[in-house]
């Protein structure tokens, strides 16, 4: 029987104010990275000044939701393998803010194997309220192979530091690197799940130029997964993480100008994360019509925000569901008031 860890979800989804220290703090070339490529930044030194004008900015800027918390998000690079003083100097920053309560928390990305119970202790003290982790998998011969330079243990050892000094956790995992595998992937999968995560980001790995995977793939030694296979591993994998009560946050990587025009090769779609939902929202529509009785006619009744994953892109879904004959003698109702990604199916009377 599956364990169901505690969700920490917040009523509303933060106001992310980013920060880029692309490639800061991290020695290691993985074989799939490009950060530049990926973030579309520059290459600098983000000074303490900088922070707090780009903070400023865009607390000034209105927002949709005022209610919503406000997190500062250093992204890129590897943020606690910077010098300590470099790390105190980017967090003291943002202590005015979190003084003034402009801002709830700070978050941070860093690798596995550069989380002690020291500097646990240190972010905590210095308001950082959520930190992912740079997994990319928890199975050691995938890590080797795409020259990660850390072990599952690793990754293990440094949710347990995070969480005993109570901060959030957040893993990355990435599909498809060199030596994986879609059972290696679902056991990494598994094996994270059990960590209970507060969340759970999946990306594809794709072949973006400058990276050392893109000659590997040149050179005929690296073949990315298709983007349909990409997609149904990341369902898979989703439907893991939901039996466990994690939620995933992200499915796919942003998108942007710079990153379209650097990717090689690979699974990358700019909306890989709608293609996945709505794959696995195709499946449970045609498993609840499947069940029912043909000589009835029926109400089909979904979640009115529900209506975009449903249809699928060019309308596919439903185009698949009408070719099945399932659609035939059925009403379809898009509700406001039902919960999102469930499904109701009712007989209606003659």
């Amino acid at each position: 029987m599956e364990t169901s860890c505690t969700s920490s979800n917040q009523k509303f989804p933060p106001f992310v104010i980013p920060i880029f220290i692309v490639h800061q703090g991290c020695p290691h070339q993985c074989l799939f990275c490009n950060q530049r490529s990926i973030t579309g930044a520059s290459e600098g030194m983000v000074t303490a000044q900088a922070v707090q004008e780009t903070i400023r900015t865009q607390l000034a800027w209105p927002r949709r939701n005022p209610s919503a918390p406000v997190q500062v998000a250093f992204y890129g690079g590897s943020f606690t393998g910077l010098d300590l003083e470099r790390q105190r100097e980017l967090l003291g920053a943002v202590q005015p803010f979190l003084a003034s309560g402009q801002v709830r928390e700070i978050r941070l990305s860093t690798r596995p194997d550069y989380v002690t119970p020291e500097i646990a202790l240190f972010l905590r003290e210095h308001g950082v309220g959520i930190v992912e982790l740079g997994a990319q998998s928890l199975d050691d011969r995938v890590l080797s192979a795409s020259g990660r330079g850390h072990t599952a243990a690793q990754v293990k050892a440094a949710v347990a530091c995070l969480k005993e000094e109570g901060i959030q956790v957040g893993l990355q995992l990435m599909l498809g690197l060199p030596g994986d595998s879609p059972a290696t992937a679902l056991a990494s999968g598994r094996r994270a799940a059990e960590l209970c995560p507060d969340m759970v980001r999946l990306y594809p790995c794709l072949v973006v130029s400058g990276s050392p995977l893109a000659e590997l793939h040149h050179q005929g030694q690296y073949q990315p997964l298709t983007l349909n296979r990409a997609v149904a591993l990341a369902g898979r994998l989703w439907l893991i993480f939901k039996a466990h009560n994690i939620p995933v946050v992200r499915m796919g990587l942003q998108p942007s100008d710079s990153l379209e025009k650097t990717v090689l090769a690979g699974p990358y779609h700019p909306a890989f994360g709608e293609l996945v939902l709505s794959r696995l929202f195709f499946n449970q529509v045609r498993a609840k019509l499947s069940s029912r009785l043909f000589h009835l006619p029926h109400r089909l009744t979904l979640a009115k925000a529900d209506e975009s994953i449903y249809r699928g892109r060019g309308n596919a879904n439903v185009k698949r569901l009408v070719a099945l004959g399932l659609l035939e003698g059925v009403e379809t109702v898009f509700s406001a008031s039902q919960a999102r990604q469930t499904v109701q199916l009712a007989a209606v009377a003659f």
